[in-house]
């Protein structure tokens, strides 16, 4: 077969489900060293499409042609093991699949005696990096995050000509989720995965393809440009559906003036009509408001913090920690996995006791919890009764209010899916009819523990309109980098052994700062643990190193004093003007103005934040 046959050429493939089709007719390829992104809503059929590609599923109708002797790796998103296995057995264990016609589609050979010692090696090295590190562990005692990352190893490990990867960086830290960027950039590796990590798409892909409306289109360029030229895409589609209502109006009174007996010009031009209907009744599927809830009121005290202790055996979690949580503050909480992040938030709803200090939470608030494990519906009731069951409407304030159904819908379940059943829907539709009754509560303190798993990119940035505009507090943990940027004015960096650093910024703020503070040679120990106890209201200011390189001047001196002082006004500043917007007191005038200065305060208090942190490296 010639070099340039593509890797996977898939010509005319349709799926369905009964009546339900997810895909009809699509046709695309994969050449050699091309890395591409599949985006899709939930439920539309991302994973179905990578099983049938991998030889787990089969389909209805078309073709799909890889290029002779290919091996394919494949991911899965909820990867089974032998319980009994341990968990270098499991990286090598052998995984075929037969296509339609046979031919094994994706085979892990088993380790040979004679290159035994390498692949043990690799595996090591690829497991740490995974942090994986009880190779002799039985496959049974690991958590379910623990064995999608085994199951990464795995196909990592086989070093296959095509990778299919399943929501790869579901379960990975964002150390992990960096090194396997990395990993996946180095070399001439060709891919094809389903993720909702808007960086890693943007880092990765060479190639987007997007499955909509059973059709699929492929932009050639990362997920940046895909944005780009998908919105143009829509605004063609868009311009052309006007077109066709204006000429389906005039046709519509042609046809029915006709009489029944017609010519050949007229049954051209009455075919001709059935064509303009079909694209005069196309639907763009796409929300024109955002979802703002005026009707959320929390008091001036949220919750403190007080010198809060928590350890498991010698691992500890928190040591001595202060903290006073401010009104309308959203952070976010970053850190790698095993430092305590869930730990944290679970002492705070009170589902794990400190073992000293206390929470102390104000009468107003009140909590909505979005937790990893909290998927527990009755499989045989319908979307909207899980919904109901919760609230028949949702008060959005200013008089106006959404009926479940509604709210539902603003979330992408159509009226006909609100009446599935649960157990049809697909793990990230669950994922989102979970996140929607947490919200219907219509809490006024969102707690989010990796909201955006198996969630899909339309859904995310739903969700990341919703809270942007929440009149509330927010608590996130996250993974995802482009969400967490989003959202948070600023995190709780858990680095391990009770180490907590406040950053008054986003991630990327974040990783700027520590690049830039880990490319300057360091003439001190390790900082001291003193953030600990430094936090005492929102200041959004990181505690400072116990040492520094050198003595500030006197002009650095007098700047950092101002800049102390600057955003302490600004933050106040921001406060006042938050609390102002949400009020409902405004005048359209004053409500404009605010508008305007709000994004310009921001953008001040991101600046003065930064120079802040550049002099505190120096010292003070």
């Amino acid at each position: 077969m010639a070099k340039d046959t593509p890797y996977l050429d898939v010509q005319q493939l349709t799926k369905s489900f009964g009546s339900l089709v997810l895909f009809r007719n699509i046709s695309f390829s994969i050449a050699e060293g091309q890395k591409v992104g599949l985006i899709a809503k939930n439920g539309t059929g991302k994973s179905t499409l990578l099983s049938i590609l991998s030889g787990i599923e089969g389909y209805d109708t078309g073709e799909i042609i890889f290029r002779r002797d290919l091996r394919v790796g494949m991911l899965e998103q909820s990867p089974a093991f032998d319980p009994e296995e341990s968990v270098l057995d499991a990286c090598f264990k052998r995984r075929s699949s037969e296509d339609l016609n046979g031919r094994v589609v994706t085979e892990f050979d088993e380790v040979s005696h004679q290159e035994e010692d390498e692949k043990v090696l690799k595996a090591k090295q690829i497991l740490t990096k995974l942090k994986v590190r009880d190779l002799s562990q039985p496959m049974g005692q690991l958590s379910g995050g623990q064995q999608k990352r085994v199951a990464l190893a795995n196909v990592l490990i086989t070093e296959p000509d095509l990778l299919i990867l399943d929501e790869p960086t579901n379960h990975l830290d964002l150390e992990m989720i960096e090194w396997l960027e990395g990993y996946l950039n180095r070399g001439n590796k060709t891919l094809l995965m389903v993720t909702h990590d808007r960086f890693f798409l943007d880092r990765v892909c060479s190639v987007i393809l997007e499955l909509d409306d059973q059709t699929i289109y492929t932009y050639r360029g990362n997920y940046s440009y895909y944005l780009e030229k998908r919105q143009e895409r829509i605004d063609n589609l868009r311009a052309e559906i006007a077109r066709a209502n204006n000429l389906y109006r005039t046709e519509l009174e042609w046809m029915r003036r006709m009489p029944q007996a017609r010519g050949h010009k007229a049954r051209y031009r009455e075919e001709a009509f059935y064509e303009l209907e079909r694209i005069a009744k196309q639907r763009i599927e796409e929300r024109q408001i955002r979802l703002k809830s005026r009707n959320v009121y929390i008091g001036s005290k949220i919750f403190e913090c007080q010198y809060v202790s928590k350890a498991f055996d010698d691992k500890v979690i928190l040591r001595d920690f202060y903290y006073n949580f401010s009104r309308f503050e959203k952070m976010g909480i970053v850190g790698n996995n095993g430092t305590g992040k869930s730990t944290f938030i679970r002492m705070l709803l009170g589902l794990v006791p400190p073992d000293s200090g206390r929470f102390d939470i104000g009468d107003t608030v009140r909590f909505g919890y979005f937790s990893q494990e909290g998927l527990q519906f009755d499989e045989q009731q319908k979307v909207i009764d899980v919904v109901r069951d919760i609230a028949e409407y949702i008060d959005m304030g200013g008089g106006r209010h959404l009926t479940a159904s509604q709210f539902l819908q603003h979330f992408l379940f159509t009226p006909e899916q609100q009446h599935n059943y649960v157990y049809k829907l697909s793990g990230g539709e669950r994922r989102k009819l979970y996140l929607c009754t947490v919200l219907m509560k219509n809490p006024n303190f969102l707690v989010l523990d990796e909201p955006t798993n198996d969630l899909d990119i339309v859904t995310l940035q739903i969700l990341e309109e919703y809270l942007q505009d929440f009149p509330g507090c927010v608590i996130v943990i996250s993974h995802d980098r482009y969400f967490m940027d989003k959202v948070v004015d600023h995190l709780l960096v858990f680095s391990g052994d009770g180490e907590i650093r406040d950053f008054p910024g986003n991630y990327t703020q974040y990783r700027q700062w520590q690049s830039l503070k880990d490319s300057q040679p360091s003439q001190t120990s390790k900082p001291s643990k003193t953030s600990q106890t430094s936090q005492t209201s929102n200041t959004s200011k990181p505690s400072q190193p116990t040492q520094s390189r050198r003595k500030f001047n006197y002009k650095e001196k007098m700047e950092f004093e101002q800049l102390e002082r600057d955003i302490a006004a600004l933050e106040a500043e921001k406060r006042q003007l938050e609390e102002a917007l949400c009020s409902g007191t405004l005048s359209v005038d004053e409500l404009t103005e605010k508008s305007k200065r709000l994004p310009l305060l921001k953008d001040e208090l991101d600046e003065k934040s930064m120079r802040w942190l550049e002099l505190s490296e120096i010292g003070g």
